[in-house]
């Protein structure tokens, strides 16, 4: 008779232990709160198993250490330690379950704890708690100090069960985090590629007898690419393209300091040469991590159409003839900024626009990009786009030039910045007497 209460007193144990299993469950679907779920599973899986304590691990992947945030009954605020150490730290790095009945006797067992806290642990249980998604370790859910005989077979099964519940609900957790930071992230991207069209050129040039176009498509949200159209103190128009180094926000911060140098400088500067120099002794500085930037600034007089340029490693930048059909490359006449600065042989900086002529300056990323068999576009290419399509005008020319590089790459995304500014002699314009 007395087994038989005995067997019946242990099934409604079981049956109760199992209802709370189903409360938690239930509990944890609604959950989202890191510390709310600790808690739940804890304090659940502790009355299920009428044990005397239960703590969740969570894994530092990064310091490859076991903390707990939430644990029943303890004195301290939180346990750390390395993964290395204790029974959690076995089952950590081994993942499996263990049941240690005697753990003085056990060559895993530290007993740091206890001294510090003045607890004494009789037995142990512990799972790995994995995620669900991809068997990542998540952390280690321990319960210490059942009654009795220690934890038998059925403990074994619900504490397994258990660490199910608490792996689903914080691979959830996770994942809504993900997607907080990932809504966070678009958001300040998104601002700072408004504050960088910000800081373009908000419209065209107003010049008479001259047409102008310009193309922008950064790679990221942000770019790297610069281009800008300033005037001079004696009345000259400057166009100026450059491209830092690598893209996406260090280069555009970069380039931002690019450009308001350059609006600084040419309120007192109108030869090119002066500004490059200037605006290179006032970055290089900054130019850390290997970082250099190219750029090219061309400066226009609409009346005499004669244009003087300095280029500082920067390509391509192309002036087309278009009484002869050619094209004519705008030499280096500096290094890129952020170069040690060696002087080069001199070169003509300057030319003269001729009716229907057109000033090319653009970025790498347009010649450079390359197609799925691993050709280049190449300057070549961008040099039969403009006699293609020269005649329909800068914004034509401008949008065909970009669309052909995209169809050319044959994907989405740019693999860099790409960018372009075309400016051209109208046929009709007047020449200066």
């Amino acid at each position: 008779m007395e087994a038989i209460v005995t067997k019946r007193t242990v099934l409604a144990d079981r049956v109760a232990a199992l209802h709370k299993l189903l409360s938690v469950a239930l509990d944890l679907a609604a959950v989202q709160d890191l510390d709310r779920i600790l808690e739940l599973v804890t304090n659940g899986v502790c009355d299920a198993v009428d044990c005397e304590r239960a703590s969740l691990f969570l894994y530092d992947d990064e310091r490859i250490e076991l903390f707990t945030r939430i644990t029943t009954e303890l004195e301290i605020a939180e346990i750390r330690h390395s993964a290395d150490q204790g029974i959690a730290g076995w089952v950590a790095r081994h993942g499996q379950l263990t049941n240690v009945p005697h753990p003085p006797s056990d060559p895993r067992w530290n007993a740091g704890f206890d001294r510090q806290t003045g607890f004494t642990t009789r037995n142990i249980l512990a799972v790995p708690i994995m995620s669900d998604v991809d068997s990542r370790l998540l952390g280690v859910l321990q319960l210490l100090n059942k009654a009795g005989d220690g934890f038998d077979s059925f403990d074994e099964q619900l504490i397994q069960v258990f660490a199910g519940h608490a792996a689903t609900a914080l691979e959830r957790r996770r994942l809504l985090d993900e997607a907080r930071q990932s809504q966070q992230y678009a958001a300040a991207f998104e601002t700072a590629r408004s504050i960088q069209v910000g800081l373009l050129p908000q419209q065209l040039p107003t010049v008479p007898g001259y047409r102008m176009a310009a193309l922008w498509q950064p790679a990221e949200f942000v770019s790297g690419d610069y281009y800008d159209w300033l005037q001079l103190p004696d009345g000259r128009l400057a166009i100026v393209v450059g491209d830092v180094s690598g893209h996406g926000i260090g280069a555009a911060l970069l380039m931002a300091s690019v450009r308001a140098m350059l609006h600084v400088l040419v309120r007192t500067h109108s030869t090119p040469e002066a500004i490059l120099a200037l605006l290179h002794e006032g970055l290089v500085a900054d130019l850390r991590d290997s970082r250099f930037i190219t750029l090219v600034m061309a400066t226009v007089d609409p009346v005499s159409h004669a244009v003087r340029f300095a280029n500082a490693g920067h390509a391509p930048a192309l002036h087309y003839r278009a009484a002869t059909d050619e094209f004519v490359r705008l030499q280096a006449t500096s290094l890129p900024i952020g170069f040690p600065q060696i002087e080069l042989p001199p070169i003509d900086n300057r030319l003269s626009l001729e009716p229907g002529d057109l000033l090319l300056l653009g970025t790498d990323g347009i010649v450079e990009v390359s197609n799925a068999a691993g050709d280049l576009f190449r300057t070549e290419r961008l040099m039969d786009l403009v006699r293609r399509h020269r005649r329909g005008g800068p914004q034509h020319l401008a949008r065909m030039i970009g669309e052909t590089i995209q169809d050319f790459h044959g994907k989405p995304l740019l693999p860099d910045d790409c960018t372009l500014v075309v400016l051209e002699r109208q046929a009709d314009s007047p020449t200066a007497v």
